[in-house]
């Protein structure tokens, strides 16, 4: 009976020092720099994320889906070449974007980007939307994009 007085206390601070010292830390090898779109106006209905899509880690990883408060619809797209000179926009081949262990994939102006359909802000130049980027091995990361002109 003293043993477990004891111990109980002791078992209860071990395991509240394992849970605070995981809580916030990022254990995800994917890291996002420079997330930015294109200032529209709402009655655009549509706008374009860019970003730089960093895995530092040694397994391959995939963007799999996004979602934002200021969007009732993310798909993740790329720009192809129509002919004659007519670009055109698409959801990515199997609707996910890899990226590779120890490299970095670019959403860019041209070519894989997150669309934006039925915007439900105005993307004024300036302006500062939330993002949440849905990652096959790295779960969700929740992102802030700058409104702003190239």
């Amino acid at each position: 009976m003293v043993i477990n007085k004891i111990w109980q206390p002791i078992s209860i601070i071990f395991i509240l020092s394992l849970v605070i010292g995981c809580k916030g830390k990022d254990t995800s090898n994917i890291l996002i720099e420079n997330p930015w779109g294109r200032p529209s106006p709402k009655v655009a209905s549509a706008g374009a994320f860019y970003m730089a899509i960093k895995n530092t880690g040694s397994q391959d990883d995939a963007l799999i889906s996004a979602s934002s408060p200021s969007c009732a619809v993310m798909e993740l797209h790329e720009s192809y070449d129509k002919g004659n000179g007519v670009m055109g926009m698409r959801e990515v081949d199997g609707g996910v974007i890899n990226i590779p262990a120890k490299s970095q994939v670019e959403l860019k102006m041209g070519g894989l980007h997150i669309m934006c359909i039925g915007m439900l802000d105005e993307f004024s130049e300036g302006s500062i939307l939330s993002a949440t980027l849905e990652f096959q091995l790295s779960g969700s990361k929740t992102i802030d994009i700058e409104i702003r002109n190239p």
